[in-house]
This record gives C-alpha cells, structure tokens and sequence, in this order.
C-alpha cells in the first residue's frame, strides 16, 4: 500500500516560483506530477523513475519545471518557475508500483498508467 500527501500549493503572481511536495510512503516504480485546469482532462506533466532519478517532462513545462526525488525524506518536489495564468489547477502526485511500472514506462503521461493518487493541492498563478 502506498500513501501519497502532496503539499506547497499556494497563489503566486505570473513569473513566480512554487515548489511542490509530495510525501511517499511504500516502494514505488515510477513518480509523476500530474494537473487538472477546472473543465479540463487531468494531464501529466513530469515523471521521475525512482531507481534510475531519470526523468520526462511534457514540452509545455520544459525548461520551467524540474522533478525532483529525495531518497532520505521519502518525498518527490516539482520545482515550478516562470509560472503563467495557465499553469493554474489542481496539482496531483501519481505513483506506480507493482504491474503498473511497465506501463509508466511506456507511457509516462497517461493517468492510467498510475495505481495511487496523491488528495491533490491547488495552485493558482495570476
């Protein structure tokens, strides 16, 4: 069983900078950062594969954001800078463990790649 507690959202004017946390209980394969806009379909943004510390990043983020793992603190971050208006939404932590590793690797950005979910924090860039 894992457990995922994501923090750091918050309101930051565009250009801004937000670090993401997620605290992570249990063995994982495969971390990602996913976000949902209101109407919108729930999109992967960044992945980090924990063994490895190798990652991926949607082209919309590259350059922008950076994921992050820190093996002693049991807890992924997604740095986030030069934030802008459509940034904004409801960030989401993902792991993969067990059968679903295989399908992280293949498709890192599809959220049915993932077998837990994070409560999800909001952020909010004006």
């Amino acid at each position: 069983q894992v457990q995922l507690v994501e923090s750091g959202g918050g309101t930051v004017q565009a250009g801004g900078s937000l670090r993401l946390s997620c605290a992570v209980s249990g063995l994982t394969y495969a971390m990602a950062w996913f976000r949902q806009a209101p109407g919108q379909e729930r999109e992967g943004v960044a992945v980090i594969y924990t063994r490895t510390s190798s990652t991926n990043y949607v082209d919309s983020i590259k350059g922008r954001f950076t994921i992050s793992q820190d093996n002693a603190k049991s807890t992924v971050y997604l740095q986030m800078s030069s934030l802008n208006p459509e940034d904004t939404g409801v960030y989401y932590c993902a792991a993969a463990t067990g059968m679903s590793a295989a399908q992280a690797y293949r498709v890192p950005f599809n959220k049915d790649s993932y077998n837990y979910w994070g409560q999800g924090t909001q952020v909010t860039v004006s």
